[in-house]
C-alpha cells in the first residue's frame, strides 16, 4: 500500500474484532510512539517496547498483556530474539502478528535489516497465528523475498482458515500443512502527484523560485544535518518562513518544529529523512528534494507525503551532475572500509572498557561526538561502519534511544494538596500521575509522556513547561527525556582480527545499494540531453518509470510531469511548426532565438536554468542553442552559457 494508504488500518479494525493481544512489529520508534498515543487518545490499551526502556518498564509492559491489558503491542525487531520476550510470549494470547515495513525483511530492500529474520522465532511460538506483512514500497524482488524470509508458505493454519482467504499470482498447489501466501496490492499510482525533474546547478535559486512559484505548505529533504539549518535560514532571508528538523535536534524541539509545521504557523519544513513517518497532515503541497536519494523506494515514500487530501501537489527533484560525486562519497560512508570497521570495534571496546571474552548484553549510552573527538572519527563514516556492526551481530546501533522522563515529588503527601503555589492545571498533571505511577513519592519514576497527556489531554510541550514550572517550584524533581543513542553489545568481545563481516552484509548489500542508485540515477537523468535540456520526445513519464520500477504497468501517461508537460508544449509548437529552423514570430512576440539573445546581451554567464525558464517549449530553444552555436556566437562552460564578445 502507498504512503498514507491507510495500512494501519488494515491490521487495528480487524485485531478489536478478536480476543487476544496484537503484535506489532516495526523498526520505526517515532512512528511506534505516535501510533501508541493515538491510540490511547481513542481509549484503545496500547504500548511499546524499543530500545531505551528500563527493564523493569518492559517487563510490566509483557506482564500486562499476558494479563490482557493491553490490546496492541508494538515491538521493535531487535527485541523478538530476546529471551524474556520470549518466554513471557509463550504465555500471551495473541490473535495477530503484523510486521510493518516488511521490506526491511529482505536483502533486496532498500532498508535491511536482519534483526528482522527474528520474527520466525516469535512464529514458531505462536503457530496458526495469522500473520499480515505490510509495505509501503517493494518490488516484485522484494515481495518473493519477504513471502519466503516469513515462511508464508510453510506455516500450518489449521485453527486459523480465515487467515487465508485469498490467491498469490503463483498458480502451484501448496502440499499438506502449507498454504498459499496471499499478496493483495494497492496501486502505486498517485494521480494527484505531478512528479517533475529539475536541473540546476544552482538549487537554493531553483528552491527559491520554485516556493515563489507554488504555494501551500511544503517539505524540503536534504541528505545532511547542517544542510538543514542552513537552508531554513537562506528560505527565512528569502520571504518564505521555513524551520528545520533533524534527529540530532532535542526531542521538544522536534515536537515544537513539527506541530508548528502542522498548524501552518510555519510554512516549509527542511528535514533529513528523519522526518515524515506518521505524519498525518493532508494539505503537503510540495515535496522538494535538494539532494538526490538513494533509490526510488525512499523517493517514492518521501514524495508521497504530498498530497493527500487528495487535491493537486507536485512531488520535485533538483538534480545536478555533481550529485553523481556526491553519491560516491557517500558510498564511502555507508559501506567503509573493513579495516576501518575492524578498528571502529576495538575503539568501541575500548571505550566502554570492555574485556575480551566479556560484555554481552550491555547496553550503554554512546555519546557519538565525544567518541568521534577522543578516536578522531568522523560521524558519517563512523555511523556507517556502526551499521555494518549491528547487522553482523556483533552490536545492536540505536541512532534514536530515548530515555523516558523520570519525576519524583519532593513534598510529602500530607502537604501536596495544602499548597498555595500551585495553579488548578498543575493540580490536575498531579493527580492524573499519582493515579497512574504508585512510586512517585519514594523513586525517580519513569513517566510515559503520551499516556499523561492523553489523560489531561494536553500535548508534550504543555506537559514539559509544567514539570519545569513545578520543578522550579520545588515541588517535584524532574529529568527530561533525552534522545541518546545508545550500544548494546549482542556478544562477547572477540578480538578484531577475529571479527567475522559476511558477503551478505557487505558486498552483497554494496551491490545492491549501487543498483538502486543506479536505477534513482536513471529517474532523474531520463529525457536530458544536450547540457541538460529535455528532449521530451524521447523521454517517459515519470509517473510511469516510477510504476515500471513497482512492477505496475500505467495504461496511459499522467499527462502532468514534467516530461509530459513538455511533450504537450511541443506537440502544440510543431502543430503551428510543422518543420523547418527557428521561426521568427510576428505581432511584436520574440521568437525563442531573441529570448535567448535577450537573456544573454549583458555579456555574462548564465545558468541553464535561466534558460529554461523562458516561456518556450524546449526543443525550440535547444534549435536556438545550436544555431548560436554552429555560427561561433555562443561559448558554452558546463552548465554556463554567454555570447562570444
Amino acid at each position: 500500500m502507498p504512503t498514507g494508504g491507510g495500512k494501519s488500518i488494515t491490521f487495528q479494525v480487524p485485531a478489536l474484532t478478536m480476543e487476544g493481544v496484537c503484535i506489532v512489529v516495526t523498526p520505526l520508534i517515532a512512528l511506534m510512539k505516535d501510533q501508541v498515543m493515538h491510540l490511547k487518545r481513542m481509549g484503545l490499551r496500547a504500548e511499546a517496547i524499543y530500545s531505551g526502556i528500563h527493564r523493569k518498564e518492559i517487563i510490566k509492559i509483557l506482564d500486562n498483556a499476558i494479563f490482557g491489558a493491553v490490546k496492541f503491542l508494538y515491538v521493535s525487531p531487535e527485541r523478538l530474539g530476546n529471551e524474556l520476550f520470549l518466554a513471557k510470549l509463550a504465555y500471551m494470547k495473541v490473535c495477530f502478528i503484523t510486521v510493518d515495513e516488511a521490506h526491511c525483511i529482505s536483502q533486496w530492500g532498500y532498508d535491511f535489516r536482519p534483526s528482522y529474520l527474528e520474527i520466525n522465532k516469535m512464529r514458531a511460538l505462536l503457530e496458526g497465528v495469522p500473520v499480515l506483512a505490510l509495505t509501503a514500497t517493494a518490488t516484485p524482488k522484494v515481495i518473493d523475498d519477504i513471502i519466503r524470509n516469513l515462511e508464508f508458505g510453510k506455516h500450518s493454519t489449521a485453527d486459523n482458515p480465515s487467515s487465508t482467504t485469498a490467491e498469490t499470482d503463483n498458480p502451484s498447489s501448496p502440499s499438506a500443512g502449507e498454504y498459499t501466501p496471499h499478496v493483495f496490492s494497492m496501486s502505486f499510482k498517485r494521480a494527484n502527484i505531478s512528479y517533475v525533474v529539475r536541473h540546476s546547478e544552482d538549487k537554493e535559486r531553483e528552491l527559491v523560485h520554485i516556493l515563489t512559484s507554488v504555494k501551500g505548505c511544503a517539505i524540503v529533504y536534504t541528505r545532511n544535518r547542517q544542510k538543514t539549518k542552513d537552508i531554513a535560514r537562506m528560505l527565512n532571508e528569502h520571504g518564505i518562513s521555513a524551520t528545520y528538523y533533524h534527529a540530532g535536534l532535542d526531542i521538544a524541539i522536534k515536537d515544537l518544529r513539527q506541530q508548528q509545521w502542522h498548524d501552518d504557523q510555519v510554512r516549509v519544513i527542511v528535514a533529513t529523512n528523519a522526518f515524515g513517518m506518521g505524519i498525518d497532515k493532508p494539505d503537503v503541497r510540495l515535496v522538494i528534494h535538494i539532494d538526490c536519494p538513494d533509490s526510488l523506494e525512499a523517493y517514492y515514500q518521501e514524495a508521497g507525503r504530498a498530497g493527500r487530501d487528495g487535491q493537486r501537489s507536485y512531488a520535485v527533484l533538483l538534480y545536478a551532475k555533481s550529485d553523481r560525486h556526491a553519491w560516491n562519497r557517500h558510498l564511502a560512508t555507508v559501506f567503509p572500509a573493513k579495516v576501518y570497521i575492524r578498528r571502529v570495534y576495538d575503539h568501541l571496546c575500548f571505550f566502554f572498557y570492555v574485556g575480551i571474552d566479556s560484555g554481552a548484553g550491555a547496553q550503554l549510552d554512546f555519546d557519538l561526538y565525544h567518541f568521534c573527538s577522543i578516536y578522531k572519527h568522523y560521524p558519517a563514516i563512523l555511523e556507517g561502519a556502526l551499521n555494518i556492526l549491528s547487522n553482523a551481530d556483533y552490536i545492536y546501533y540505536n541512532p534514536d534511544g530515548e530515555n523516558r522522563a523520570r519525576v519524583k515529588i519532593k513534598v510529602p503527601s500530607y502537604e501536596l494538596y495544602n499548597l498555595n503555589s500551585i495553579t488548578p492545571f498543575e493540580e490536575e498533571v498531579l493527580t492524573a500521575m499519582l493515579r497512574l505511577y504508585g512510586t512517585l513519592f519514594t523513586d525517580l519514576t519513569f513517566i510515559d509522556f503520551d499516556l499523561l497527556c492523553s489523560k489531561c489531554k494536553i500535548d508534550n510541550q504543555r506537559l514539559h513547561v509544567t514539570f519545569k514550572e513545578l520543578a522550579r517550584k520545588g515541588i517535584i524533581v524532574y529529568v527530561p527525556r533525552r534522545d541518546i543513542p545508545s550500544i548494546t553489545f549482542l556478544r562477547d568481545r572477540v578480538e578484531s582480527s577475529r571479527l567475522i563481516i559476511p558477503q551478505a552484509i557487505y558486498e552483497d548489500l554494496r551491490d545492491m545499494y549501487v543498483e538502486r542508485a543506479k536505477k534513482m540515477f536513471e529517474y532523474a537523468e531520463k529525457g536530458y540531453e544536450d547540457d541538460s535540456l529535455i528532449n521530451a520526445g524521447k523521454a517517459t513519464c515519470r509517473q510511469r518509470m516510477l510504476l515500471d520500477y513497482f512492477g505496475e504497468t500505467l495504461g496511459e501517461d499522467c499527462g502532468t510531469c514534467d516530461i509530459c508537460i513538455q511533450r504537450k508544449k511541443e506537440a502544440a509548437t510543431d502543430s503551428q511548426h510543422p518543420s523547418g529552423p527557428v521561426p521568427q514570430q510576428g505581432g511584436g512576440a520574440p521568437t525563442p532565438l531573441q529570448a535567448l539573445m535577450q537573456l544573454l546581451s549583458d555579456g555574462k554567464e548564465h545558468n541553464m536554468a535561466e534558460v529554461r525558464q523562458l516561456d518556450y517549449p524546449m526543443p525550440r530553444l535547444t534549435e536556438a542553442i545550436s544555431l548560436l552555436r554552429n555560427q561561433d556566437r555562443l561559448i558554452i562552460n558546463g552548465p554556463l552559457i554567454k555570447l562570444t564578445p
